[in-house]
């Protein structure tokens, strides 16, 4: 819909409110504004439209579901921009997430979730794309959970369908509300505004530079997203998210699917956005890049706020316990001293009344609240075991060459020549499509080399981890269960208090120790995972994304034992965090080969530059088309 027409509805609209006021009589009465939710469409928590009806019909199913329930009272005058929601509760499965809390979002900001594997930052988010609280109806939501259907239709059209949706559902409202007596002029004005940025005319083009921005060649974009992985298809659900661009967006570990030069673009592409953002990420230099506030879901079930990004939250939640520390300690010894007081005061009439005058300032500290002492959370120490050393080289590649139809024509790779030792600290890098997932196939033996051969020590023992992994985990069984039954051969005579010190030792305790595998957060499915790597006593570990959904305590724990581990570690991370931790060789696959960046003095920091080079030309070419649209419209 182009600007001028949607100037010319707004300026019809209020002609004919002006002749409802002038008149008030005759005039075409429709449903307010406040209660048109059954014509309104929504969008869903896996980002499609439908309309709200079906969508509240399917919130129940979902919330039967998954027994998750959330209440809180939306403060009156958040109509416009923002969004506030006093004595906000959220409870999963009966459990307590958040009790109590303020909601408050504000236009314009970008905010990073914080919280430990398990608090409920998931769930939090599907709360608020499932409207389980109230929010007004003129805020559109979007949350990115789940690939794009597998359809018949190319990605970017599949993109511009969504869009022309938008727009229709936009118009519809805007009519709607503008003929009614109680039109919210800031909501309708907002609506407004949000057709005038959306030009029909250029929706192919917008589209095809958000994918290419993902790492979507023209190949990749001309085919059905039926022929897609469920990893590009993911790509597909965030590039539509990026191009309806809601008022209140959504982002679970939206890292998860991408290689480091996607991460990079979408990062800056992210730092752009000006409605209200909500993210999750294991990536503190991707939040640092990103937010603007940080939103901290404690232990103690409360959302609490910090201005700046995630490395201004470590240094203001780090002075404000120094602080909280200073002040509780003072307070406690005031206490100490008043009941001292008291308990000499013996029977001394001048002495008691003094007493029960120092007894009164106590019971004011306790009404008033007493300063509560800084709680430190529980250190993780992920711990893999200490395996007999092989002599080197473990695994050898000579002249190995690879492809999946077995022709030369279609190559991956050729003339791969290195070793893999139990020293080794290799981390590999490269754009999606490249072939890293395959290098560590042709490792592991998965996959055979069509030229060349792939040696391996008689006696070595091979783990791995992939992205997948934690979906083969048993969803009915609890943890300790499944690592029971698995390993009782290797272990016979192993008691339960061991199983639960296998589990416990990467950061499952308590009930998540017990509970159906089904009910812990993706972050803990994950630490299960590391677990059964532990038992394997591997010599060599390979790590396929093994950060996707773990908070960031998780990832240093991990960088700590593979760091203190005495065999070999291979890595495919797009975390720069990690990498810079324990790499000792950066490996980027790159034009069927793979080179060692390290022997070329290339750190991961020099390569994140290049890619931050890369990304920035593209979104300054994608910026360029959005200008050139608006004045062809103007």
């Amino acid at each position: 819909m182009a600007p001028s027409s949607s100037k010319q509805k707004r300026l019809e609209a209020k002609a004919a409110k002006a002749s409802r006021n002038a008149s008030k009589a005759g005039s075409l009465k429709s449903t307010p504004a406040a209660s048109i939710a059954g014509d309104t469409p929504a969008i869903s928590a896996n980002g499609s439209f439908a309309d709200l009806n079906d969508a509240q019909a399917q919130m129940r199913k979902l919330n039967v579901a998954t027994n998750r329930s959330a209440n809180g009272v939306l403060v009156s005058d958040a109509k416009g921009r923002d969004i506030k929601i006093d004595q906000y509760t959220l409870s999963f499965h009966g459990r307590l997430l958040v009790e109590g809390a303020e909601l408050s979002l504000n236009y314009g900001q970008r905010y990073g979730l914080l919280g430990e594997n398990g608090s409920g930052k998931t769930t939090f988010l599907e709360s608020l794309a499932n409207r389980d609280v109230e929010i007004p109806d003129h805020i559109d939501i979007y949350l990115v959970q789940g690939a794009a259907e597998p359809e018949e239709i190319t990605a970017v059209e599949y993109i511009v369908r969504s869009a022309k949706e938008k727009v229709e559902r936009l118009e519809k409202l805007a009519e709607e509300m503008a003929v009614a007596d109680d039109v919210d002029e800031l909501a309708l004005e907002m609506i407004y505004e949000e057709l005038e940025e959306m030009d029909p005319s250029m929706f192919e083009a917008k589209a095809g530079a958000i994918l290419s921005g993902l790492g979507f060649n023209k190949a990749m974009m001309a085919k059905p997203t039926k022929d897609m992985s469920g990893g590009w298809r993911m790509r597909v659900s965030l590039a539509r998210a990026l191009f309806i661009k809601p008022h209140l967006l959504l982002l679970d570990e939206p890292t998860s699917h991408l290689d480091l030069g996607a991460v990079v673009w979408l990062e800056a592409y992210l730092a752009t956005y000006n409605h209200i953002l909500i993210l999750t990420s294991h990536s503190a230099d991707f939040m640092d890049t990103v937010c603007t506030n940080m939103m901290d879901l404690t232990p103690k079930k409360k959302l609490v706020y910090y201005g700046g990004n995630y490395s201004t939250y470590l240094r203001t939640k780090a002075d404000n316990e120094i602080n909280q520390m200073k002040a509780y300690n003072k307070q406690q010894e005031e206490i100490a001293h008043i009941k001292k007081f008291i308990a000499s005061a013996g029977t001394y009439a001048n002495l008691v009344k003094q007493a029960k005058s120092k007894q009164k300032i106590i019971d004011k500290m306790e009404a008033a609240g007493l300063i509560e002492k800084v709680e430190q959370p529980r250190l993780l120490r992920f711990d893999f075991e200490e395996v007999k050393k092989l002599p080197p080289p473990i695994i050898a590649f000579s002249d190995v060459a690879f492809s999946y139809s077995g022709e030369k024509k279609d190559y991956l790779y050729k003339g791969l020549n290195f070793g893999i030792d139990m020293d080794s600290r290799i981390a590999i890098v490269g754009d999606n499509g490249t072939g890293k997932s395959t290098l560590l196939n042709l490792i592991t033996g998965d996959l055979n080399p069509v030229e060349g051969t792939v040696q391996r020590h008689g006696q070595l023992k091979l783990a791995k981890y992939s992205q997948h992994s934690a979906d083969q985990l048993p969803f009915d069984k609890s943890p300790v269960d499944h690592i029971q039954s698995k390993f009782a051969e290797k272990f016979p005579d192993k008691d339960l208090q061991f199983w639960r010190q296998c589990v416990g030792r990467f950061g499952l305790s308590g009930a998540h120790q017990t509970n159906p595998i089904n009910m812990l957060s993706d972050g803990l499915r994950n630490r299960v995972c590391f677990a059964e790597i532990a038992l394997e006593h591997p010599h060599v570990i390979l790590l396929d994304e093994p950060t996707n959904h773990l908070d960031m305590a998780s990832i240093d724990s991990l960088a700590s034992a593979i760091k203190q581990f005495s065999g070999g570690v291979v890595i495919v991370s797009h975390d720069f965090r990690l990498i810079s931790q324990v790499a000792e060789d950066l490996w980027e696959v790159k034009d069927k080969q793979v080179i060692n960046l390290t022997k070329e003095d290339i750190s991961i920091v020099d390569y994140k530059r290049t890619l931050q080079k890369r990304s920035q030309a593209q979104i300054e070419k994608a910026q360029l088309l959005s200008k050139n649209t608006t004045k062809g419209v103007a």
